[in-house]
């Protein structure tokens, strides 16, 4: 069923100002759609009641965090950066296996979180950029607008709000795309592919580095940016750096250098997907640029696995 984002958008802004009144709310902003979208709601409903904090733990894809910046450069909101990459890198460092970094990278999300939100005071409200599939995901049948406090995403009870605001949780990921578009996002932040809470930090296999970050960060840029130019684009596509070591020729030097990963799936709404078919060309065009533009890379693959069996990410 069609959902009209117009009026959508008049209804939550209603429920919005109704619910909060005069109060704080606090939105932790990761920089991807959903909580993009759910900030600029926010901000044109609640103008200056609206305090986001983004974490930027250093496993950003490449300029993100300077970009998520500027989106919301002059919107009438408290933007809070908190640059925190050395302490994530610090923490992560020997840490190989993928649930162990999960885990590493959410429980110092919430304590930088924590740290910064204490700094306001208190604040009755906390907002997330929950969207439909998460709530059928996780199991939830109850998509209101306000719900009575639960620990979403492991935040800890020590913060004391008293209600949760989910304003996206009746759209799907191409609805809340639209709703971006309507609330006048940059085109960077309505089109950016999704991102997992962890960041790089699931796209890098085995241990993670500042080194393999930012090798990551150019593959996948490299790769974005050559999808981009296509007229037809997948719903998601993205590099990961294998924790695998591959023999290479570079003029005339025998190599021993990385192995990149490329993924790029079709779907309509991310619970099953199909891997996109690109054109030969156009993967020699990337394998090409990635192996010749980043020195520490001496191959490139694409995995054509479909969900089921695979999942979305590599981890």
């Amino acid at each position: 069923m069609s959902i009209d984002i117009k009026k959508y958008e008049e209804e939550q802004i209603k429920k919005i100002r109704e619910v909060v009144g005069e109060s704080r709310v606090l939105l932790g902003l990761s920089g991807g759609l959903d909580s993009s979208v759910c900030a600029a709601l926010l901000a044109k409903a609640i103008p200056e009641q609206l305090f986001c904090i983004f974490v930027d733990h250093g496993l950003m894809r490449l300029n993100e965090g300077d970009e998520v910046e500027a989106a919301f450069a002059n919107r009438n909101i408290n933007f809070i950066r908190v640059n925190a990459a050395d302490r994530f890198f610090s923490k992560l460092s020997g840490v190989i296996d993928p649930e162990e970094k999960r885990k590493i990278i959410g429980t110092e999300f919430i304590r930088v979180f924590e740290a910064e939100a204490k700094k306001l005071g208190k604040i009755p409200f906390l907002a997330q950029g929950t969207i439909y599939p998460d709530i059928i995901e996780s199991g939830g049948k109850n998509n209101h607008l306000v719900k009575s406090h639960h620990n979403v995403g492991g935040l800890p009870d020590s913060l004391d709000f008293e209600q949760i605001i989910e304003p996206l949780a009746k759209l799907y990921k191409s609805d809340v795309r639209k709703l971006g578009k309507q609330l006048e996002l940059s085109d960077v932040i309505v089109n950016r592919q999704p991102f997992p809470g962890p960041g790089l930090g699931v796209r890098i296999i085995g241990e993670v580095t500042v080194g393999k970050a930012a090798v990551l960060q150019q593959a996948d840029a490299i790769f974005r940016h050559e999808i981009d130019i296509l007229s037809e684009r997948p719903s998601q596509y993205f590099a990961v750096l294998t924790d695998t070591l591959s023999v290479g020729i570079k003029g005339t030097t025998r190599t021993h250098d990385a192995v990149i990963a490329l993924r790029a799936i079709n779907t309509e709404d991310f619970m099953t997907a199909s891997f996109t078919r690109i054109p030969f060309d156009v993967l020699e065009r990337v394998a090409s640029r990635i192996t010749t533009e980043i020195p520490q890379v001496s191959r490139v693959v694409y995995d054509i696995t479909s969900k089921p069996p695979s999942t979305v990410e590599w981890q």
